[in-house]
């Protein structure tokens, strides 16, 4: 049986003893905000995950943080796997378990985390989807006369592409991160860290006939605090409306609907190592915490290599 959906709000207003889980949730965000410096989006994740673990605790009557140990948190694992979820998802809800268990032992609310004895499943590890140059170039030019604002989505794909930044990056640039005589913008990453970002010429034509003729219509006031990309009522864009964006475009040139936001990421790395990058550099273009994330990209550079041997070789 799938858990029950309950508000957000539910697990803050159960009823709950001073060791019941449920009490420890708010600090545990709050531990996550200001000392760990996690973007608001990975304590959304993490709340979400544990919120479902709580539910799942109180379907079972469990009501005292002593009372988990590790054959209760083992039947977790297997319900979950029994609910079909995927490896991926798995191994991301057990990591939100350590973690919370981590902080209440920092607490001394208990004295070990039992959740340390579990393996997260084996993950396949897919090769994300690259677009071809060509494909990019088109992607690029496929807002036209008949989109409501179709400068600014240019300039939108065409940032995303020259930096490689995330969606959460782009729609939170502001004017004054953008320094288009000089090229480049200041983006806010995960964990809020900062970073600098170039805009190739074409990202820079595509902002600046953005800035001309299409922003001024859409916000009342211009200062550096202002968002870059807006909507129609001047507020900035949000995530879900990049994605619908991307995808909207993708499929106006016959992409595939696996294209997303993050599809534009991946070929701007898997380009950039295509045309030399040292990997080092490019950790630190895209914002990578760890190397181990940016290798992913040789895979894939490696993969487009020996797809060109098999159709090019004559013994392929």
């Amino acid at each position: 049986m799938p858990p029950r959906k309950r508000p957000i709000a539910a697990v803050e207003k159960r009823p709950a003893g001073p060791s019941h889980p449920a009490v420890h949730l708010q600090p545990f965000l709050h531990y996550l905000r200001a000392e760990c410096g996690m973007a608001s989006n990975t304590i959304l994740a993490y709340r979400n995950d544990l919120r479902q673990f709580l539910d799942w605790l109180d379907d079972r009557g469990v009501r005292s943080v002593g009372d988990i140990g590790l054959p209760l948190l083992t039947d977790y694992l297997q319900t979950m796997r029994d609910r079909g979820l995927a490896a991926s998802t798995v191994s991301r809800r057990l990591v939100s378990l350590k973690m919370y268990f981590r902080f209440l032992v920092l607490e001394g609310i208990i004295t070990e985390s039992t959740v340390e004895l579990m393996q997260s499943p084996k993950q396949w590890q897919y090769l994300p989807t690259v677009l071809s140059p060509d494909t990019v170039d088109r992607l690029l030019a496929a807002p036209c006369h008949v989109d409501s604002y179709p400068l600014r989505d240019r300039a939108l794909l065409a940032v995303m592409y020259a930096t490689g930044c995330r969606a959460s990056e782009v729609t939170g640039l502001r004017l004054k991160d953008v320094r288009l005589k000089e090229r480049f913008c200041r983006c806010v990453g995960k964990g809020n860290k900062e970073r600098i970002v170039s805009l190739n010429p074409v990202a820079q034509s595509a902002i600046e006939a953005y800035l001309r003729h299409e922003r001024p219509a859409l916000v009342r006031r211009d200062d550096g605090e202002e968002p870059l990309f807006v909507t129609r009522t001047g507020r900035p864009l949000t995530r879900i409306t990049v994605w619908e964006l991307v995808k909207k475009y993708a499929a106006r040139i016959g992409c595939s609907r696996q294209i997303s936001p993050h599809t534009l990421r991946h070929s701007f790395a898997t380009h950039m190592l295509a045309g030399g990058a040292e990997i080092r550099a490019l950790q630190e273009m895209l914002g990578h915490a760890s190397i181990r994330t940016t290798q992913i990209y040789t895979q894939v550079e490696h993969s487009r290599l020996k797809a060109i041997h098999a159709a090019c070789h004559p013994r392929g």
